[in-house]
């Protein structure tokens, strides 16, 4: 299911662009299904659960890389994602953020590619998180605290009447990351509730005035 939403998302993304590349020998999707791949082969047992890699580099022939790149970084971005949803479905644990380059090699041929896969600490060896905002980015969480309000220099500025001028701070607290309240005129909200401090669990909504960041442990 996670593929077919890639492919899907790929396709409207780059339009025609896309569909010259399935009709050429490599297919995007090919290279989400080997991914995934890699990532099962690659998984170990940890302390917490099943730990997967988190770190992918691409090799693409010249020929190939060339045909992606008017849409490479949208399929970077697919890919990251691809690996993310395979990862809430076999519930595999990261130790970083997931990442993915894709690099250029001239020794394979146009329509073959090779994938590595290697499981990559995060900032100072700190258990992989990030905030993902409504437009799409992603926050990776290292050990400063991230703030969320109104003024210029919080770490995520929201222009919203409703959001306080430091708002809200999610920060790390031993081995759990927790969103605090600041005392924010209008309240945080976590999954719809009002809180103070709460420790976040992978997929949990932090609304502040109209705007709602997701907390992945991936």
């Amino acid at each position: 299911m996670g593929l077919q939403r890639f492919e899907g998302r790929l396709e409207r993304l780059v339009d025609g662009t896309f569909s010259k590349a399935l009709r050429s020998e490599l297919q995007p999707v090919a290279i989400g299904r080997r991914l995934t791949r890699e990532m099962d082969l690659g998984r170990r047992v940890g302390v917490n659960g099943l730990l997967a890699p988190n770190a992918f580099v691409v090799h693409l022939s010249p020929s190939d890389l060339d045909r992606f790149e008017p849409f490479l970084d949208a399929l970077v971005r697919e890919l990251e994602e691809a690996a993310r949803e395979h990862a809430r479905v076999e519930e595999y644990e990261f130790v970083g953020p997931v990442t993915v380059s894709v690099v250029e090699d001239p020794g394979l041929r146009p329509g073959l590619f090779d994938v590595e896969a290697d499981v990559r600490e995060g900032p100072l060896g700190l258990p992989a998180g990030s905030l993902v905002l409504p437009n799409g980015e992603r926050i990776v969480l290292g050990p400063e605290p991230v703030t969320v309000g109104r003024l210029p220099e919080c770490t995520i500025v929201v222009g919203d009447p409703n959001v306080s001028r430091r708002h809200a701070e999610v920060r790390r607290q031993g081995n759990d990351v927790v969103v605090v309240d600041l005392g924010s005129t209008n309240g945080t909200r976590v999954n719809g509730v009002p809180v103070h401090e709460r420790a976040l669990a992978d997929g949990d909504q932090i609304t502040v005035g109209t705007t709602v960041i997701v907390f992945e442990t991936s």
